[in-house]
């Protein structure tokens, strides 16, 4: 069995490993949305959710959101995607509490997870069981990270993609890339039947995804990301899980009184790349979800372009190129598990693309980037 995309977003495990390769600061952001299926994601990637931007990246230069708003209001009557749709509705609106391990590679790394939907709001806890304590709460798309070591709360906004969540837009327009396909035998995961969704890339420009959904309530229990060859990159799955019961409020609580903690709120503002000068030529596929400029404590500001095929995510983080900056990713390609990572210079910039995408995507989509000054810029 094997499992796919929890956008995947944008895990612990990932993110101690990609801050090796990037600067520490930009990969919290990071933790975006890149993944499917992903503790990152589960845990929030900082990437707001947001309507497709207007200000066309396209190359054409025809307004994104209207060809973004054109795609996603397909309609499909296919079984495949009606279950993807109910595996995003179970994630969002059915009780449910368990741990769930990510895999990659040869690291493994556990979380409990408790949510509850009471009618209205969605809230989550998770607590990470490796490594330093950690735990995010998160109520609808306001998400608070805890850091007892350092007595931080990192508050942000993020995306509904978390584990088990998994769709950024609606399925019917995934069909024009991937093909879609149920299987008809059933598998097990943490000791309950689900039923097994293959997700397959028609082009070059995406990995491919396997699914199980618990077959009594469509909750996803697992999913894999897989190569065109059909090696699994990396998985997340239930290892026990709870459906449906009563939960106690109480267990949504932090393990840490926070009265004497710091906050920190994510500072960020809608912006338009096209207007300060950016091409982006996005892969066959991808429409713009986000356009953000993020403020750091240091002073600094990161731009941010989202890009999304309503599985996997494409993330481009552009800022002020400095020299004296020893943590930028070196010129090239990096990689992650199913996270890709490249750097780049263009003029005075410093740009780090990244994504679930196959690395020669990533690295074609970094090269075709364009930086045109606007007019009346020095």
């Amino acid at each position: 069995m094997g499992s796919g995309h929890a956008q995947r977003g944008r895990s612990a495990a990932w993110f101690k490993r990609a801050a090796t390769a990037a600067s520490q600061k930009l990969i919290r952001v990071v933790c975006v949305g890149c993944c499917v299926g992903l503790p990152p994601q589960a845990f929030g990637q900082g990437a707001q959710s947001a309507a497709p931007v207007a200000g066309a990246l396209a190359p054409t230069g025809v307004a994104a959101s209207s060809t973004a708003t054109a795609t996603l209001s397909v309609v499909s009557s296919s079984p495949e995607a009606t279950l993807l749709r109910q595996i995003q509705q179970a994630a969002r609106h059915l009780n449910y509490e368990g741990v769930f391990t990510f895999q990659q590679g040869e690291s493994i790394e556990s979380s409990r997870m408790i949510h509850v939907f009471d009618g209205q709001d969605e809230k989550e806890r998770i607590e990470v069981l490796d490594g330093p304590p950690r735990e995010y709460l998160r109520r609808n798309d306001d998400v608070q990270s805890l850091f007892p070591e350092q007595k931080l709360i990192l508050r942000e906004q993020q995306r509904g993609d978390r584990f088990p969540g998994l769709l950024v837009a609606d399925p019917a327009a995934l069909e024009a890339h991937y093909q879609l396909r149920t299987s008809t035998d059933l598998y097990r995961v943490a000791g309950r039947s689900c039923r097994v969704i293959e997700i397959t890339p028609r082009d070059a420009h995406r990995y491919g995804y396997r699914l199980c959904a618990d077959s009594a309530s469509n909750l996803l229990l697992k999913a894999q990301t897989i190569t065109n060859e059909g090696a699994v990159l990396e998985q997340v799955a239930f290892t026990h899980v709870t459906i449906g019961q009563p939960i106690n409020e109480q267990a949504l609580q932090p393990s840490w009184p926070l009265t004497d903690w710091s906050t920190q709120h994510t500072k960020q503002q809608v912006i338009d790349l096209r207007a300060l000068g950016w091409r982006v030529p996005a892969p066959p596929g991808y429409l713009p979800t986000s356009q953000l400029a993020r403020a750091f404590a240091d002073q600094r500001t990161v731009n941010q372009l989202v890009l999304s095929d309503g599985l996997a995510t494409i993330s481009i983080f552009i800022e002020p190129y400095r020299a004296e900056r020893s943590e930028y990713l070196s010129q090239g390609a990096a990689r992650s598990g199913s996270v890709n990572i490249f750097g780049i210079r263009i003029a005075n910039f410093w740009l780090t693309v990244l994504g679930e995408v196959p690395a020669t995507t990533l690295e074609l989509l970094a090269q075709s980037i364009q930086y045109v000054p606007p007019v009346g810029s020095r």
